[in-house]
C-alpha cells in the first residue's frame, strides 16, 4: 500500500479577478522509502501541492481531488484533531526559508522541545536529552549551549539544520523538503543534501524534495515529477528522465542546464519551447 497517495488533486485560490487554479489535476504515489524529487520553475504548484497535503493552505484556498490518503487515512475527511496527530509526527516539512519559519522570539531549544513535547509526550529532562541528540545528529556543534540561542544568533545552515532537526524529531514516516538548500552557499547547499539523504536512509522514510535544481534531482532522487503552470508534464526514473526526456517542458529544463550551453548565451526555458514549437511547425 502507497503511503501517499494523490489523484488527481486541484487547488484554486479566490482573487479579486476569480479564481486561480495553482494545481490541476496532479495525481502521484509515494511509497515507504521512496525519494521522490517535485521539480519545475517557481510559480508551478510544486509548494502549493504539498502544503495542501499538509493543510497549511490558507482559507481562500479551495481544494479537491479523487483520492488524498497517507498511510491509508483520507485527508480529505479526516477532522482538524486528527490531523494534528499526523501532521509533525508521521508527516514533516522542511520549508523554505528557515529563518523566516524559526519563531525569533524563542529559543531553538524550545521550539525543538515544543513538537517532543506536543507530540510524543515526552517530559522536561527527556525533551533535553532528545532535542540535544537532534541537534548533533544534523551536525551542529556544542548542541547543549545551542539550545539556548535564538534563530537570529545562528547562521542561515545551522537554523537549516534546526529545521531538519525539528522535521525528524518525532521519526516522520515521509518528510516534504521545499527546496531546502534555495538560500545556502554551494558547500553548505552539499553538506544539507547529504544530510537529507543519509537521515532518509537511516530512518527509512519517503522523502519528497520540492527543487527547480536539477542537479539535486540527480544527486538525490529515484524517481522526478515534472510540474508546469500546475500540471504534471512527466513522470519518470532519475535515468531515463535525464537521459531521455519526453516531453517538451522536460528537455526545455535540461537544454537549460549550464553545462548543456552550446553558445554564448544560456538558453532560456522559454526560449527552448519557442524555438522546439517554431521547428515543428516548420516541419
Amino acid at each position: 500500500m502507497a503511503l501517499l497517495e494523490i489523484q488527481n488533486l486541484t487547488v484554486e485560490f479566490e482573487t479579486a479577478s476569480g479564481m486561480f487554479r495553482a494545481v490541476d489535476g496532479v495525481s502521484m504515489s509515494v511509497d515507504p522509502g521512496d525519494v521522490l524529487a517535485i521539480v519545475g520553475e517557481s510559480g508551478s504548484g510544486k509548494s502549493v501541492a504539498m502544503l495542501a497535503v499538509m493543510g497549511l493552505l490558507p482559507w481562500t484556498a479551495h481544494i479537491t481531488a479523487d483520492k488524498l490518503t497517507f498511510d491509508g487515512k483520507d485527508l480529505l475527511t479526516m477532522s482538524k484533531s486528527e490531523k494534528r496527530k499526523i501532521i509533525g509526527k508521521d508527516v514533516a516539512m522542511i520549508f523554505q526559508e528557515p529563518i523566516a519559519s524559526l519563531n525569533p522570539c524563542f529559543t531553538v531549544g524550545f521550539q525543538l522541545e515544543e513538537v517532543l513535547r506536543i507530540h510524543m509526550g515526552l517530559g522536561k529532562r527527556e525533551r533535553r536529552a532528545r532535542a540535544i541528540e537532534l541537534l548533533d545528529q544534523v551536525g551542529i556543534p556544542n548542541p547543549a549551549e545551542r539550545l539556548k540561542q535564538f534563530p537570529h544568533q545562528m547562521s542561515g545552515g545551522q537554523c537549516q539544520r534546526v529545521m531538519i532537526a525539528i522535521a525528524i524529531a518525532c521519526n516522520p514516516k515521509l518528510l516534504i523538503a521545499d527546496e531546502p538548500t534555495t538560500a545556502l552557499d554551494v558547500t553548505i547547499q552539499k553538506q544539507i543534501l547529504d544530510l537529507l539523504v543519509a537521515l532518509q536512509q537511516s530512518y527509512g522514510m519517503a522523502l519528497i524534495m520540492i527543487t527547480h535544481d536539477m542537479g539535486v534531482v540527480a544527486e538525490t532522487a529515484d524517481r522526478v515529477i515534472v510540474q508546469y503552470k500546475g500540471r504534471k508534464m512527466e513522470e519518470a526514473d532519475v535515468l531515463s528522465l535525464f537521459e531521455s526526456p519526453q516531453n517538451a517542458y522536460t528537455k526545455a529544463l535540461l537544454a537549460a542546464l549550464p553545462e548543456n550551453a552550446t553558445g554564448d548565451r544560456l538558453p532560456t526555458v522559454s526560449s527552448f519551447m519557442t524555438e522546439q514549437a517554431s521547428k515543428g511547425a516548420t516541419a
